[in-house]
């Protein structure tokens, strides 16, 4: 189950034309025939019904409402399978995103009502990401990012304020939820209840796409170890190469104090992991993801 950590670094979002988390009060429900699931909500109980495994469940009474979602890490068998939902579709053999929903906004950050607890090692997660398709690279920019690790423990309802860390100035056309009630390596009996979803305040931004966006921007090689290349006709004196973390802490910096077309950055000693490389002047800013192994 460690593949679960491919969630973090394969978000692929839709857009249309909605700006609101769909179904957040968990009080809409589809019933499949042998279970009950969320409707709006992906999970992994279509792979586990036919062993009568359930990670995905119906929860009552709500905080607010009729019903909660309760997501339980499970034993299958063969390994645990993690209580998790992500809000649109999921390849349920990869555990990867395939599809988000629409926003137009820039919310401040994520707020709900929870429980949850870990078993072992084990420590749940809500990671959220908000997108933009770039009509140039036919790529998805990432426009924001918040990763909240479940420490310790919750066994009474609370609320929670999860806040966007922003990596550009641009409005966003999607966004993506994961809840999970395990991380790296499921334990038996890890839980997560959730309830009352929204997006809370407003981060300025910038509504016209910056001239930046429009141009060349490419870093290689990707994935990397040491050295990262970036590669742009823009990296003009002063601009700013930033490398940022999934929870938008700036891990590396650089500052130009000369025009160039190609610029290496060293990233030695950075954990594995996704990061972000940020390159900002006064043409605007950019953004594209960097697999650190």
């Amino acid at each position: 189950m460690k593949r679960i950590i491919i969630l973090l670094s394969a978000v692929i979002c839709n857009s249309s034309a909605i700006a609101q988390i769909p179904n957040s009060g968990f009080e809409t429900w589809t019933n499949t025939g042998s279970y009950m699931t969320p409707t709006g909500w992906d999970n992994l109980d279509s792979m586990t019904s036919s062993l009568s495994v359930y990670s995905c469940m119906q929860g009552t009474p709500g905080n607010p409402g009729s019903y909660f979602l309760k997501l339980v890490s499970k034993n299958a068998g063969l390994g645990v399978v993690p209580g998790i939902a992500i809000s649109g579709k999921m390849n349920a053999t990869t555990m990867q995103p395939q599809s988000g929903f629409a926003l137009a906004s820039r919310p401040q950050s994520l707020t709900g009502s929870w429980q949850y607890m870990a078993y072992g090692s084990d420590q749940g997660f809500i990671y959220t990401q908000l997108t933009k398709w770039n009509t140039t690279t036919m790529k998805r920019d990432t426009v924001a990012v918040a990763l909240q690790n479940l420490t310790g423990m919750v066994m009474a309802w609370g609320t929670f304020t999860i806040n966007l860390n922003y990596l550009s100035g641009s409005y966003p056309d999607s966004a993506i939820i994961i809840l999970s009630a395990s991380g790296a390596s499921p334990v038996n009996n890890s839980y997560l209840y959730i309830d009352n979803l929204a997006f809370a305040g407003s981060v300025p931004g910038t509504a016209v796409a910056n001239t930046l966006l429009n141009n060349n921007f490419s870093i290689y090689p990707n994935p990397t170890k040491n050295l990262v290349i970036i590669e742009s006709n823009n990296l003009v004196t002063g601009t700013k190469i930033q490398c940022i973390d999934v929870v938008g802490k700036i891990v590396k910096e650089d500052i130009l104090s000369a025009g160039t077309n190609k610029f290496t950055m060293n990233i030695q000693g950075l954990q594995t992991g996704t990061y972000f490389v940020k390159i900002s002047n006064q043409l605007g800013d950019q953004v594209q993801k960097l697999i650190v192994q």
